[in-house]
């Protein structure tokens, strides 16, 4: 009996430490691969935002041609050769192919350049090669602080841009915003140096994006009667002002082959 017990005591021993070991050889190689699939799912988040069925805001009703407005934020994921405008059965942008019911193609593209005096957007130089390289309409903005001198604006977009091929829209001024004390002539004034500067240069009338409200009441006849004008105005069926090349008409869409919402826009 006392063999016995000792002989029980020995085993139960033996179980315990095996149990143990058991509880130990699961941990060793279950770390390291949870730490590799975590990295493959961060890795792949912006290509499972493109391929998913999310959706965005629906198409305008109208036969036009679409095209995207893009800076930095937009990541650098954005997969050229694949831009598509895709809707659903009730008019929404999607991603999902096997949801789409029309599609249109991305037909040009609108890439941030230059803010201020000094700021450079830190895609600009290669989402601007990449639009070329793929066969994009492009155009190239400049996004308008009243603090800063105009002059000095203008010739920081001639100078990050550089020559503008036979194919490239004019240069774009965004102008939708003015620093606290800043006047509506002033406002005027400092767009004008910039438009009359730039459009010197490259020899061809600039365009003007802002908002409808905005160009309705900040910016002066002489500014939105003799430029062509890219209106951004979300959530109707049509821009107040008739006399848009352009019009951006949300920035909640979804567009294939970009991740995360999007600014889209009709020309027509």
């Amino acid at each position: 009996m006392q063999k016995t017990s000792q002989n029980r005591k020995k085993k139960s021993s033996k179980t315990r430490k095996n149990r143990q070991k058991g509880r130990n050889i699961p941990f060793r190689w279950w770390m390291p691969v949870v730490a590799l699939a975590a990295l493959a799912l961060l890795l792949a988040i912006p290509y499972l935002g493109m391929r998913g069925g999310e959706t965005g805001a629906p198409l305008p009703p109208g036969a036009y041609h679409y095209g995207i407005d893009i800076s930095h934020h937009n990541g650098k994921d954005i997969v050229w050769d694949s831009l598509l405008v895709m809707t659903d059965r009730l008019g929404r942008t999607t991603r999902s192919l096997k949801k789409a019911s029309s599609f249109h193609p991305v037909s040009f593209v609108f890439i941030k350049a230059t803010e201020g005096t000094s700021h450079l957007d830190r895609h600009f130089r290669e989402n601007w090669d990449q639009a070329s390289r793929h066969g994009l309409k492009r155009g190239a903005y400049h996004f308008f602080r009243t603090s800063r001198d105009p002059l000095a604006q203008a010739k920081h977009y001639i100078e990050t841009v550089g020559p503008l091929r036979h194919g490239d829209f004019p240069p774009v001024l965004d102008v939708e915003t003015m620093h606290l004390g800043c006047t509506r002539q002033e406002l005027n004034q400092g767009v004008l140096l910039w438009l009359h500067t730039v459009e010197k240069h490259y020899g061809r009338k600039p365009v003007i994006y802002t908002g409808d409200r905005f160009l309705t009441d900040f910016l002066d006849p002489e500014i939105s009667g003799h430029y062509p004008l890219w209106i951004a105005h979300y959530g109707v069926s049509a821009p107040d002002t008739d006399a848009w090349t352009w019009w951006q008409f949300t920035d909640r869409a979804v567009v294939y082959g970009v991740p995360g919402r999007v600014d889209l826009s009709v020309s027509r």
